[in-house]
């Protein structure tokens, strides 16, 4: 519900990966630039932000158009989203490519790519972002493509958000529900595996329900195999909340840690409109505090911005689809952000 990118939504997403590479992307001692674009994107020190930034990513082509037209102002406006970590989206169809391309630029840059899995079947409950793979012998095949890629190399996965969320909401049809426990458990023990994989179980936000209501769906999706689970993916609830919804629930589901996406939550949600709408493209809204495992509190690992920001949510206020590029919104969360 949250219009995270899209199938589809990016159709060049397979061979990114590897063209990282072929351009020598992070040519330069492991400080990511990009070669001929005039972005001159950076990693961030690796002490406080050990997490891959894509110097070829859509911000990081809007600082070169920008600059390339000589709008100075908006190329360093949208240069506070190109030169931050951000989620790669694995698509449906090159699973193993994907995930191996941005795993192997960033380990060539000593970084960790963060990716984010939203392929679960039934996904979405045909909202803006409806899809995923067309049955649990797809997705367990695409997980395995996911494994496959990723290998042994640093990932922080980001797996499923809004799956277990709703289940719990009842949005998803009950015939699906004990499926997708099965697929999502089968999921965590096939990442786990791996040798440097970190996974996240995605867990709502602190503006949908309270925590009684999800620890048990948690346990019965294989919690107690992950690293943890991840708040606020797409959203826009302060840190602050965040934190506190995230801590209530740590302590139903062992003491977990958890992550926070705080790539649009600098204002704090939107209430200006229809309540169910929220979360939908809402103006006003600015960026959140920037990636960093340097965080207020100790069950916290990261704050990370799992949603790219600047790409839509869906066609709503005058957006494109979700998952696609929108500069107007990108430069105005980057200009409401101090």
């Amino acid at each position: 519900m949250y219009g995270s990118r899209g199938a589809g939504a990016r159709a060049s997403v397979a061979v990114v990966g590897a063209a990282l590479l072929l351009a020598g992307c992070s040519s330069s001692g492991g400080d990511g630039k990009s070669d001929g674009s005039g972005a001159e994107v950076t990693q961030q020190p690796k002490n406080s932000d050990p997490f891959w930034v894509n110097p070829d990513g859509n911000a990081a082509e809007q600082v070169a158009a920008y600059l390339k037209a000589d709008k100075k102002d908006e190329a360093e406006q949208i240069r506070k989203i190109a030169e931050q970590p951000t989620g790669e989206w694995i698509g449906p169809e090159n699973p193993e490519s994907e995930a191996r391309g941005f795993t192997e630029a960033a380990e060539k840059a000593d970084r960790a790519a963060i990716l984010v899995l939203y392929n679960i079947p039934h996904r979405d409950c045909g909202q803006f972002s409806q899809g995923g793979a067309a049955d649990g012998d797809a997705y367990r095949t695409w997980i395995d493509g996911v494994a496959q890629g990723i290998g042994d190399r640093p990932a922080t996965v980001i797996l499923e958000p809004d799956a277990v969320l709703h289940l719990v909401n009842q949005c998803t049809p009950d015939e699906y529900h004990e499926e997708r426990y099965d697929l999502l458990k089968g999921a965590i023990g096939k990442l786990k595996s791996l040798k440097n994989t970190k996974v996240y179980l995605d867990a709502g936000n602190a503006g949908w329900g309270h925590p009684d209501q999800i620890f048990q769906p948690l346990q019965w999706a294989g919690i107690d195999q992950a690293d943890g689970f991840s708040v606020n993916v797409s959203n826009f609830y302060s840190t602050e909340d965040s934190i506190a919804y995230g801590k209530q629930l740590s302590a139903k589901v062992g003491n977990k840690h958890f992550v926070v996406d705080t790539s649009r939550n600098g204002n704090g949600p939107y209430t200006g409109g229809k309540a169910d709408e929220n979360w939908c493209n809402p103006p006003g809204r600015a960026l959140g505090e920037t990636p960093t495992t340097k965080t207020a509190d100790p069950l916290v690992d990261a704050y990370l911005w799992v949603k790219r920001p600047g790409e839509s949510d869906g066609t709503c206020k005058g957006g494109p689809k979700a998952g696609q590029w929108w500069p107007e919104y990108a430069l105005k969360l980057a200009r409401a952000t101090e």
